[in-house]
């Protein structure tokens, strides 16, 4: 008796790959315009890189989490889903170590250093939301400068405008460390103006208490959680789409146990995943090419949870930064309505490189260590801590989006969104506004589907001219 058993056939009028905030997003809008939708997930759970989850009794949230002013795709959906909100915790001083070791108090944006760096510093972050003001972030490429500052690497370029070492660190750091997790060599000043233009400004990113505001009651996971729910049994979990067989007249997408036959499909993974799905036919050369070219950084996301937030009885908002630290910020993270203290901080790129080939008690040791640096000795000693690896996960491997290397911008990003027949392609590391976030993610879901209704609405689509299913061979 043979263990083969063949997949089981399933019409849709769109087949969406992907329950994270994008695909769950535009199979929610298909459906609200009668369109008949089937949304297949990998994973056991839909949320993609949102995730909350219980470690050792403590609630943390494992991906993404904040939401600020700017977002307002996902404040809409927020209001809509009936899902509240609260302030991130920022009363009191923060802390800056600089080059020299020592940990500085300060408040407001600009970190202590001599007065002629920290002049630097607010000089080049008017250098760079000038820029930004010119940046499209929907369309990049068009900037008046897009060649120059696509094909030199963001270090280059700060070299260029800076004598001042530190004053270029501490700028690096917000796009870098803080938000692309790529060391400022790997990618392009018109990806740094990118990152900045998708928030408003490059002052936006440098201003904690904007970018960082508040957090969802029980966790952002909420946002895919509640639109999963009204979709009900259409989101069908533990169903990695192996092939997508594909024609003018439509796609079929095989998983182990189904295939849906669709007129339109989409893609709502990371571009590092497109290509563990086999197409059939083969994607076009430069939809090939174009993938090739962008890559997810790498972060470890660090949890740390004590008794009581000791330190805000020393006076300290537990906002804290540093380019020469391992963990290079770090944000009291205290859950609503918790008498216990969380903190939780990042180590990006190279330095998460170093510290992944530890074993694990080692790597610990150091990033409390440096999180000591910031908050005294009591950081070293918390009662639950977790570490946050995207990279081991099997259906993202990074964090926390893509970006373009050197050149890419230029060369590719127009064809970013370009359909390839019924297939399109969309999350939240092609967003213009909100890229990398999970507002850009919503903006992108709502793009599609609106682009998908437009298309079979031409078509004169009436939910039963789909393709017949394709027989495995």
């Amino acid at each position: 008796m043979s263990d083969i058993t063949t997949p089981t056939d399933v019409t849709a009028d769109v087949v969406v790959i992907g329950a994270g905030a994008t695909g769950l997003t535009a199979a929610t809008d298909l459906a609200a315009r009668g369109l008949s939708v089937i949304v297949l997930e990998a994973r056991d759970r839909v949320g993609g890189r949102l995730w909350t989850n219980s470690i050792d009794g403590q609630m943390y949230e494992i991906g993404g989490q904040w939401v600020s002013p700017d977002q307002t795709a996902l404040l809409a959906s927020l209001d809509e889903l009936g899902l509240p909100t609260y302030e991130r915790y920022r009363d009191g001083e923060s802390v800056y170590v600089g080059r020299d070791g020592a940990a500085k108090r300060f408040t407001g944006d600009i970190f202590p250093a001599n007065p002629t760096t920290e002049a630097e510093i607010e000089r080049l972050i008017a250098v760079m939301d000038e820029l930004t003001a010119q940046t499209d972030p929907d369309a990049p490429w068009t900037h008046p400068q897009a060649r120059e500052l696509d094909t030199v690497s963001f270090r280059d370029w700060l070299a260029t405008q800076s004598d001042d070492e530190e004053a270029r660190d501490n700028i690096a750091l917000f796009i870098a460390d803080a938000m692309l997790t790529k060391p400022a060599h790997a990618f392009s000043a018109l990806q740094a103006l990118l990152m900045a233009a998708s928030a408003g400004s490059f002052s936006n990113l440098v201003d904690a208490d904007f970018i960082l505001d508040r957090r969802v009651v029980g966790g952002l996971q909420g946002v895919p959680l509640a639109l999963a729910a009204r979709l009900g049994d259409r989101v069908v979990l533990d169903q990695p789409v192996r092939r997508l067989e594909w024609s003018d007249e439509g796609v079929t997408a095989v998983t182990d146990d189904l295939r849906v036959a669709a007129r339109q499909a989409v893609v709502a993974v990371p571009p590092n995943l497109y290509d563990r799905i086999t197409y059939d036919p083969q994607l076009p050369r430069r939809r090939y090419q174009l993938q090739q070219h962008l890559s997810l950084g790498l972060v470890i996301k660090v949890h740390a949870t004590y008794e009581t937030p000791f330190w805000r009885e020393a006076g300290l908002s537990g906002t804290a930064f540093s380019p020469y630290q391992l963990v290079h910020e770090a944000y009291d993270n205290s859950n609503h309505g918790e008498t216990r203290g969380t903190l939780v901080g990042f180590v990006s790129d190279e330095k998460a490189d170093a510290l992944l080939a530890l074993d694990p008690e080692e790597r610990r040791a150091r990033i409390l260590a440096s999180l000591a640096s910031y908050y005294g000795p009591e950081a070293a000693e918390p009662v639950v801590y977790y570490e946050s690896d995207w990279a081991a996960e099997e259906w993202t491997q990074g964090a926390y989006a893509a970006s373009y290397d050197l050149g890419g911008l230029t060369r590719y990003g127009a064809d970013q969104h370009t359909p390839v027949g019924p297939i399109r392609f969309g999350s939240s590391d092609i967003a213009g506004l909100g890229f990398q976030h999970v507002d850009g993610a919503i903006r992108m879901g709502h793009r599609l589907a609106d682009e998908i209704a437009a298309d079979l609405e031409s078509a004169g689509a009436d939910g039963s001219a789909v393709p017949a299913p394709v027989s495995v061979s």
